[in-house]
């Protein structure tokens, strides 16, 4: 598809419980249950929803001064609701960054606050639609025969 809006990976399963999540770019990652060192779809979430602010903010903040230290941390608790399923909740994205002394590092300091607001009210698509959320479809292909 030649959409510039369209994103889309495939995952496919290597053995019962594992599988690798590929990108139309050629990048993959192997995914698991958490019996193994593999993320599970739950730690890949909040890895997206960091990772995503951390770009934004990275971009706008390192423009100004080169961080001398910069971690995210990301948290949450899966829990059933009354309903019985299975969610995430009180999500927390903590960012731990220090610029160097100096009046670039006093620039990049400056505009952190502002970049981490303007990634979550605006910029970083993930935690944007978990907070507004979405609709997801789940569609059966088919069962064809092997060849």
């Amino acid at each position: 598809m030649s959409d510039d809006t369209f994103r889309s990976v495939e995952i496919e399963r290597t053995s019962v419980g594992n599988y690798v999540a590929r990108n139309v770019r050629g990048g993959s990652m192997s995914m698991g249950t958490g019996e193994d060192a593999s993320f599970t779809p739950v730690e890949l979430l909040l890895a997206a929803l960091g990772g995503c602010t951390a770009i934004d903010v990275d971009h706008i903040t390192s423009r100004r001064a080169e961080p001398t230290r910069f971690s995210v941390d990301v948290t949450g608790d899966k829990v059933r609701d009354e309903a019985g399923g299975n969610r995430m909740q009180n999500l927390r994205v903590e960012f731990t960054v220090t610029f160097p002394p100096g009046p670039d590092g006093d620039k990049a300091r400056e505009a952190l606050p502002r970049s981490l607001h303007q990634s979550h009210d605006r910029l970083c698509t993930v935690s944007r639609t978990v907070e507004l959320g979405t609709s997801v479809s789940i569609v059966e292909a088919g069962d064809a025969p092997e060849a």
